[in-house]
């Protein structure tokens, strides 16, 4: 065949499949109605077509769902399916679309709205129909669109302002991974970020001129990290009496290019070459370990902490000092081992972190507190 002939071929096979698609969903409609599959004790007639077509039970379950559709009404949708003037996919679309119009809605309305957008199922594939069904209502009731829009997407906002989720964890190979859901409009201006920095211009900008030009997904992750480091921390909410900075510990010897390790405040190692990279940008500050340090002892000039002493308390500690507790340094309290009230000094090596709970304990009357060994504390009921 030559093209013209490919090209004709191919649409004629889609248009077949359509067709076939159409007489189907009307055989599954009816052995629905004729319990097909009961003798063999299959909880619906879906499973067991998904068992007997070794099909996954989700798909037949789809499919079943716009088979018993059809059969119940939508004739515009079966005959336009079984024309092969639209596909399975958009046929899903229109019926789903059709069917979340209103309940009291006048019938004539539903049937011009569901001929609109068979009519338009011609010119648009599933996605842009979808897009076309979420303002059907203009179509049919052109009077009332706007105020029922501004519902639909008010309740859509607020669920998913209620589902907002983001999960990461480290695999043990110098990876995080992580999962996220996100509102419409903030995952456009993620989007919109991410963009911005994985555009040509900006990495010529950065990174000099650009060699092979790498794959999509590797772009926007390089622009997410790249986003995350270069955000400056003095725009973010306090925590545990610190801004929410990256502490890299590092000995002398590795700030110098040495080939010693470095630590991270949340307990993780990194290479040397990373951490004289990091001991050079904003956001992260060096601990360096045999350099000159900041003033950690107060006396009794303070009452609370510095930074610097709470920085050098979570290089210390770890988190929270109390035996079998592991909150990170980030969510606990500055504590006197000396209390201030009873002229305790504000230093470093008299002080610790404890999380709200245990510091809350430490100052408890009702609970003794135990010196451990390595630093640690634990608390016991006085009886």
């Amino acid at each position: 065949m030559d093209p013209d002939e490919t090209a004709a071929t191919l649409i004629a096979c889609t248009e077949l499949e359509a067709r076939v698609a159409e007489l189907k969903l009307r055989v599954a409609a009816h052995a629905d109605e004729a319990a097909v599959g009961e003798a063999s004790g299959a909880t619906s007639t879906a499973v067991w077509w998904a068992h007997a077509t070794n099909q996954t039970r989700r798909e037949a379950i789809r499919q079943m769902s716009l088979a018993t559709a059809l059969s119940n009404g939508h004739e515009p949708v079966r005959v336009a399916l079984a024309a092969g003037d639209v596909l399975v996919e958009q046929a899903q679309v229109i019926v789903r679309a059709v069917e979340q119009l209103p309940a009291d809605l006048d019938q004539t309305l539903v049937e011009r709205a569901e001929a609109h957008l068979v009519a338009e199922a011609r010119h648009h594939d599933a996605k842009t129909l979808r897009i076309l069904g979420r303002r059907l209502f203009e179509v049919v009731a052109p009077e009332e669109a706007d105020a029922r829009e501004a519902k639909i997407l008010g309740r859509e906002e607020a669920e998913a302002a209620a589902s907002l989720r983001l999960t990461m964890a480290e695999d043990g190979h110098g990876r995080v991974h992580g999962r996220f859901t996100l509102d419409t409009l903030t995952g456009a201006m993620l989007k919109k970020a991410l963009l911005a920095i994985a555009a040509p211009q900006h990495q010529a900008a950065t990174n000099g001129l650009l060699g092979q030009r790498r794959p999509g997904p590797e772009r926007m992750g390089r622009a997410f990290a790249e986003l995350i480091q270069r955000y400056p921390v003095d725009r973010l909410p306090h925590s545990g009496g610190l801004n929410a900075t990256v502490v890299v510990t590092m000995t002398l010897e590795t700030l110098e290019g040495r080939l010693q390790a470095a630590s991270l405040d949340t307990g993780e190692r990194i290479s040397p070459g990373l951490a004289r990279r990091l001991a050079c940008e904003a956001g992260i500050i060096p601990a360096v370990l045999g350099g000159p340090s900041a003033v950690l002892d107060l006396g009794r000039k303070a009452r609370f902490h510095t930074g610097p002493m709470r920085i050098a308390m979570t290089i210390r500690d770890q988190g929270c000092t109390t035996v079998g507790c592991d909150w990170p340094p980030g969510l606990c309290h500055a504590h006197h081992d000396h209390p201030w009230s009873r002229g305790g000094g504000t230093n470093v090596e008299r002080g610790r972190l404890l999380c709200p709970k245990h510091h809350a304990r430490a100052h408890d009357p009702g609970f003794t507190t135990t010196q451990h060994p390595g630093g640690k504390v634990a608390f016991t009921r006085r009886t």
